[in-house]
This record gives C-alpha cells, structure tokens and sequence, in this order.
C-alpha cells in the first residue's frame, strides 16, 4: 500500500493545556483557524485535560506563536509524525510477507479490510458449529457489510449483544482489537465458563470495519481520514462523520453542518449506507440487549449521552457497570480508564452510536476508547495490539456477564 499522496513530513503533535473558560476560548479560536489547516486529534475533556493538536509543518512556527503570545501551555506530543507513519507502514509490509509464507493471520499486527474479512471467513471454517458470516449490506462504494456471529442456539432472534468497530477510519486498534476478541469467543467457547454461559443464553454480533471504505482509504491514501467516502452534493469535501449521523438528536451539539468538517452530521439522519445498514439491522431484529462501540483513543468506558448533560434513566446502573469494566481492564496492565457520560468525560456530541441504541431501547450501551492517551495516538505501534484486546476482553466479559445475569 501507497500512502505517499498524503505526507505529514515534519508535521507535529501538540498537546495543549487549558486551564480555564478563557484559555478554553482561544484554543478553539486556534484550532477553527482555516489558514493554519489543524486537525482535532484529542479534544479536552475537562480543564486540566489536555488536548492534542496535528499542526502541519507550513503551520509551526505561527501555531508556537500564538501559543506563546497568549500564554497557553503545551508539550510536543509526536515530534516528526511521518517517521512513526513510516515505521507503521515498514511493519505491516513486513507482516505481510511473514503472513503470506506462514499462511497464518497475525493477531499483533494491523491488516487491510480483505484480510481482515479473509480471517473472518477461517473463523467460520474453524468453528463452524458456533460462528457464521452475515453481509447486512454495503458500504457507498460497494463494499461489504461483514458481521460474524456467534450463537449456540436455535431461532434467529434470540438475545444478542453488537460489538461494533472501526467507525472512524484512523482508529485501526479498533477493528484489531475486534477481530481478536472475535477469534477469542471461538477458542473459548467450551472453555472459559464465562463466555460458555453467555453463549448459552445470547447471541454475539461483531463488525470489526464498520466503516470499510474509510478503512480502505487509511490505507491507500491518508492514514488519517477519520470519515466515510460518500460524495456531499455541492461540496468538493468527501464524507461525513458516521458517529455523528444516526438519528438521535441529529444536528445538535458537537455536530457541524458543513461537509468539510471532521465532525459533518450528513444531510440527514442515517443518510450513511453504513449507518443505515447496522440500524436497520437492529431495528429489523429487535432483541438486541447490549451494544458496544470500539474507539481510540483516551482510555475511558463511557455511557449515554453525549449529547446533553441531562443523566440517562438508567445512569446509576451504566455507571456501576462501566466502572466494574475499568476495574477489571485494569487487572492485566493496571491501564487507568476514566468513566462516565459522553457529555460530563469527554465532549457533547449529536448523533451518535450509542445514543441512538440506547434511545432505541437498548439499555446496555457503552462506547469504548481504547489506548492511548496521546503518546502516539491514533498510529499506536503494532506491538500494542495484543495487550490492548486482552484488556479490552477482560472489560467486554464484565458488561457482557451483568447483561446475561439482567435480561
């Protein structure tokens, strides 16, 4: 894969303090700034919660400026992007050829859309009794929908939990993560007392690319792209923000109207194929109990709403449930998560993911965002891959445990 239309040479992480309303203020003046072209990696979720700015190269000297003149603290997070980029890129090549003579998928390493559904098919070939594939549509540019799922039980609507990933196209830990916890649930179907009594009782969904034309995109093009790829009408801009387009609360805070913004809730709601794919896939099959959604990064387990500060009906449970999960992530690596509400831990955000299922009667939703905390962001090393699932399974287990014993 090619990636060299799209540099970041020279381009630097910035991770900045706010201290205060005023200091809050004139970060967003900096960041809104259309001449300087940054880019929102990490926004702050608090006052004294950084956040982590891309500055391009061209933008540099005028960004340290300003920081400067107007008294903001900040660090260099990623000095030289396009070298961690770079390193990224060697490693999969890499991998790649390490696969093609062992003819074994990698669990340590990043992978393309086709290999990623390529392992989801030998999953169903090495437990054919317990997983299947299912294609609940295609993506704007024609690319499958590929959910496996895992039931032990006759009868196609029985409980269910979704595990959903990859919907912001950069986050590759996301669908890693997923495809790993996939091959997880095979092996220790049997085995793990847990998951065997889980699957008794449920079925597991898991879309590890739920945004596969961007996915592709992160890979051919720009390793950033956060969007899908549909076309905006009367805009050059391409995309729109998948997390912000499902229908609950559409258009309202943390969303934008203009299509060439990172956050552009699309022209309507689920005006996405692959947004709509998944709800009306839910919607169509009408039992489902749990849905989690897989993010990077900033490490925090969070629970509706996102997008007003007003607690969701079932809070005090979600919030039991979400630190029981930080808890037992913690057991592994002792990796900190924050806990909470979308809106009170990390931004108010419109149209999102969870929301909408839990809106939509699906009272355990939570919304994951895996490592890290901003020492490589969303280019986190492939070395990281297999710690961060095995974490992440021990979190998935506790939430999918209270949902099998609260049904």
């Amino acid at each position: 894969c090619d990636r060299t239309i799209f540099s970041v040479n020279r381009h630097q992480v910035f991770r900045i303090n706010v201290r205060n309303g005023d200091e809050i203020s004139k970060l967003n003046r900096l960041v809104n700034s259309d001449n300087l072209k940054l880019n929102l990696w990490k926004s702050s979720p608090a006052l004294g919660h950084p956040a982590d700015v891309l500055v391009p190269s061209v933008s540099l000297q005028e960004v340290k400026s300003f920081l400067e003149d107007h008294g903001l603290e900040y660090s260099v997070a990623v000095e030289d992007l396009q070298t961690v980029l770079d390193t990224e890129e060697q490693q999969m090549q890499h991998n790649v050829h390490q696969e093609l003579s062992s003819n074994c998928f990698n669990y340590g390493a990043y992978h393309t859309l086709e290999a990623i559904h390529k392992e989801m098919d030998n999953i169903v070939k090495y437990y054919p009794r317990l997983a299947s594939t299912v294609t609940i549509g295609h993506s704007f540019e024609n690319r499958s929908m590929y959910v496996l799922k895992f039931s032990t039980g006759k009868g196609r609507w029985r409980p269910a939990i979704w595990l959903n990933a990859g919907i912001h196209a950069r986050e590759w830990i996301s669908p890693a993560t997923a495809i790993w916890t996939a091959r997880k649930i095979a092996c220790d179907y049997g085995k793990d007392s847990v998951i065997t009594s889980i699957l008794k009782k449920m079925d597991i969904f898991v879309l590890p690319v739920a945004n596969p034309d961007g996915y592709v995109y992160t890979h051919t093009h720009n390793r950033l792209w956060r969007k899908t790829r549909s076309v905006n009408p009367g805009s050059t801009c391409i995309g729109t923000d998948p997390n912000r387009n499902w229908n609950s609360s559409f258009g309202g805070v943390g969303s934008i109207a203009d299509p060439c913004s990172e956050v552009y809730h699309g022209p309507h709601p689920h005006s996405e194929v692959e947004v709509k794919s998944v709800a009306d896939f839910i919607k169509k099959h009408g039992n489902f109990k749990c849905f989690i959604d897989l993010h990077s990064y900033s490490q925090m387990v969070l629970y509706p709403y996102g997008y007003t500060a007003t607690r969701a009906q079932d809070a005090d449970e979600l919030d039991m449930v979400a630190k029981n999960t930080a808890r037992a992530l913690a057991t592994l690596s002792g990796t900190q998560y924050r806990v909470g509400s979308i809106f009170s831990v990390i931004y108010a955000s419109s149209g999102s993911t969870i929301d909408w299922a839990y809106d939509n009667g699906i009272k355990y939703a939570f919304s994951f965002e895996l490592r890290d905390t901003g020492d490589y962001g969303f280019a986190l090393p492939a070395s990281q891959i297999i710690p961060t699932a095995q974490e992440t399974w021990l979190g998935l287990k506790t939430i999918m445990e209270h949902v099998r014993d609260n049904i």
